[in-house]
This record gives C-alpha cells, sequence and structure tokens, in this order.
C-alpha cells in the first residue's frame, strides 16, 4: 500500500471509527458509571471485535454475508431487538443510582462485544474499506500488515476518547436530574440505533 493510499485509508477510518454510534453512546455510558480505566473491557470488547472483522474481511466473508439476504435479515432483526432492550432497561433504570458492583468486566466485554458485532455499520465499513483500499493485485495479507495496526490503533484511540468523555461526564458536578436526563437521552439513542437497525438494508442494497 502506497503512502497516498496508506493516508486516505486512514482518514477515511478515522471518519468511520469517530462517528457516533451504538459502541460510541456504549463507551460513553461506562465511563459515566465506571470511570476510564473501570471501562477499558468494554474498549476490549470492541478491538475484538475490530480484530476478527479485518481478518474475515480480508477472507472474504463478511462479503458473503452482506450478499445473502436471508443471514443480513436474521442479524439484522436480532442486532435491532437487542438494541432496543438494552434502550428501554437504560431508560428505566436511568433514576436508579448506578451501583458498579452490578456489572463484572467480563460482562461489560461481552455487552461491548455483542453491541459491535451486531451493528450494521461495521460490515459496511469494512466492506467498504476493503473494496475501496485493498488492491487485488497485491497479496492480501502484506496489505494487512499495515491496514490492520492503523485501523486498531485509530479504534483504540477514537473509543478511549468517546469512555474519557463518558469519565469526565460521570465527574463533573451535573445536579441530579441532569445526570438522570442525560442517561435517558443515550439509552433512547439505544432504541433509534436498534430501529434504524431493523428498518436498514444489506449493504449495497436499495
Amino acid at each position: 500500500m502506497s503512502f497516498e493510499a496508506w493516508t486516505i485509508f486512514a482518514l477515511f477510518w478515522v471518519v468511520f471509527v469517530t462517528t457516533p454510534g451504538p459502541n460510541a453512546v456504549n463507551c460513553i455510558q461506562n465511563g459515566m458509571s465506571f470511570g476510564f480505566l473501570g471501562s477499558l473491557p468494554g474498549v476490549a470488547g470492541i478491538l475484538t471485535q475490530a480484530t476478527a472483522f479485518l481478518i474475515l474481511s480480508a477472507l472474504g466473508v463478511t462479503a458473503l454475508i452482506a450478499a445473502s439476504p436471508t443471514m443480513f435479515f436474521v442479524a439484522k432483526l436480532i442486532g435491532a431487538g437487542f438494541l432496543i432492550w438494552l434502550g428501554i432497561r437504560g431508560w428505566m433504570n436511568a433514576s436508579n443510582p448506578v451501583v458498579v458492583a452490578k456489572t463484572t468486566r467480563r460482562g461489560m466485554y461481552v455487552k461491548a462485544l455483542a453491541i459491535a458485532a451486531i451493528n450494521p455499520k461495521s460490515v459496511a465499513g469494512y466492506l467498504a474499506a476493503f473494496s475501496q483500499f485493498v488492491q487485488p493485485d497485491v497479496p492480501i495479507w502484506s496489505q494487512m500488515v499495515v491496514i490492520m495496526p492503523t485501523a486498531l490503533v485509530l479504534t483504540t484511540l477514537s473509543y478511549c476518547g468517546f469512555t474519557a468523555l463518558g469519565a469526565g461526564l460521570g465527574r463533573t458536578a451535573l445536579a441530579a436530574v441532569m445526570n438522570v436526563w442525560l442517561r435517558r437521552i443515550l439509552a433512547v439513542c439505544f432504541v433509534i440505533y436498534g430501529v434504524l437497525l431493523g428498518a436498514s438494508s444489506a449493504p449495497g442494497r436499495a
């Protein structure tokens, strides 16, 4: 991959991972509830998904999934239901005091991994990256040596940033009412993402 191609890819990935979505909302919520260091397992879950999707994209699996209407439809409904459930639960619990002990590091990791994996933005983004930036006449794994570190470093910086934002909001002297409504806004975001996911079409289809 040439330097020019790498620069374009890096800029694309910055936009891809900094556009607010379910992952960002989850990171902000974790940061507000558990602080920056306590929320890092959530970032690790996102990085696990990113690593897996990069490898699967290189192998052509995500292209196969996106091309199968049935598989995409089933995954879409499962993902939509999961996000809507998180949103409803978040709204109902918004006025309750946050109890850190209720969420383990493993639970936070699994939740973040699940949210990242069912996000249709992931499939579309990885397909776009590999269709636009991978050179077909160059061995794929030699290109992955450049693509994977770039994507993972930018992903880490982005979601650590969202987590730090949440931690900062959690440390501010916000009134209790403001804190409740902020948590409810984040909960509504999950529901909106779920509805949009359920109404979305497969990448590349009308």
